[in-house]
């Protein structure tokens, strides 16, 4: 279910539209884990990736985005560092970046890291699972790996915490692997032709919520999925949404 407020299924259809119309291009600086995933979904749905990840060159190639997605999944000192460059780079243009803070909570280094992010680059938005955005918040236990845990059940109100705290959109899902950096990509790609984050984040999240319904009727498993996943975001139209979406006033 996608509490969806005052947004209407009209409007997402129209900005699935937007689009597939416009191709923007969405810089992903993210982990080698999940970077084919991350292409193949921002290309089936409408958008064109770009993975650059070296400091030499993160500013010059956010220059020519619509989005900028900043992935903690394998984080180094060195990636943060370019992150960072890149982030700023993004807002001295008006570039909305997405934070996708992978892990946050797992260790001293990669939590710290993730709020040096938060603190040096204005975040449009922040997808992560729901461990995360607690552990983001100062609850401890909440994370273990990249997976959240069972401690973290005020995840609504965490989340209303971290967007106080950072101005962004917060957005908290859960995850099986791959799939939250998939998410966090549709919904930059939203981002890229929608001035208001949370619009996006609702369609990017419903989206990708109806291809994953779509995907698990027709898939014999984990390994299936994952294609069918992709094959049905790139299906997916306005009308499909309007069809299958469950949305609810906040």
């Amino acid at each position: 279910m996608i509490f969806a407020a005052t947004i209407s299924l009209e409007r997402i259809g129209a900005l699935l539209s937007r689009i597939r119309e416009q191709r923007p291009l969405v810089h992903h600086i993210t982990n080698p884990v999940t970077a084919g995933d991350v292409a193949n979904i921002t290309l089936a749905l409408g958008a064109a990736p770009v993975m650059a990840r070296a400091a030499e060159e993160v500013e010059e190639v956010v220059a020519q985005a619509g989005a900028l997605v900043l992935n903690t999944g394998t984080l180094t000192a060195s990636a943060a560092d370019a992150m960072v460059r890149a982030g700023r780079r993004a807002n001295a243009l008006d570039i909305p970046v997405v934070l996708d803070p992978v892990g946050a909570g797992t260790s001293s280094f990669r939590s710290s890291q993730i709020h040096r992010l938060l603190g040096e680059v204005r975040c449009a938005g922040v997808r992560g699972n729901a461990g995360e955005v607690a552990a983001l918040t100062g609850s401890s236990g909440a994370v273990r790996g990249v997976d959240a845990t069972a401690e973290a059940r005020d995840v609504a109100d965490r989340a209303r915490e971290l967007a106080r705290r950072s101005g962004a959109m917060v957005a908290a899902t859960g995850r099986i692997t791959g799939s939250g950096c998939m998410a966090t990509a549709v919904v930059a790609a939203a981002v890229a032709v929608e001035a208001d984050p949370f619009a996006a984040a609702v369609m990017g999240l419903l989206c990708f919520e109806i291809a994953a319904e779509l995907a698990a009727a027709r898939a014999g498993g984990p390994g299936t999925f994952r294609a069918e996943l992709i094959d049905a975001i790139a299906a997916l139209d306005g009308a499909a949404v309007a069809r299958r979406a469950r949305v609810a006033p906040a």
